[in-house]
């Protein structure tokens, strides 16, 4: 599992947050077949936390998969990456 904590200045309201993470996730989730959804940070505008998981009997390809995933957020996102953290199980 990966976590992204995010900044996004120029989100001015709940709407448009909900606006761009939708988008975003959405093209995570067609392009590298994880889950995602955000998981903290849900009543403020301009920060969010994704969550990013693959289901996999390799350790090693799911770490892949989830950081390469995480790459392209960091990448495609209308703002910042403040801080991503790893977790394999």
């Amino acid at each position: 599992m990966g976590v992204v904590e995010l900044h996004l200045p120029d989100v001015g309201s709940l709407k448009g947050k909900r606006h761009v993470l939708k988008g975003l996730k959405e093209r995570v989730r067609a392009r590298y077949e994880v889950s995602v959804a955000e998981v903290d940070h849900h009543d403020l505008w301009q920060r969010a936390t994704l969550a990013i998981g693959c289901v996999s009997n390799d350790a090693r390809h799911a770490g892949d998969v989830v950081s390469k995933a995480m790459d392209f957020i960091e990448e495609h996102v209308e703002g910042q990456v403040i801080d991503t953290s790893m977790e394999i199980l």
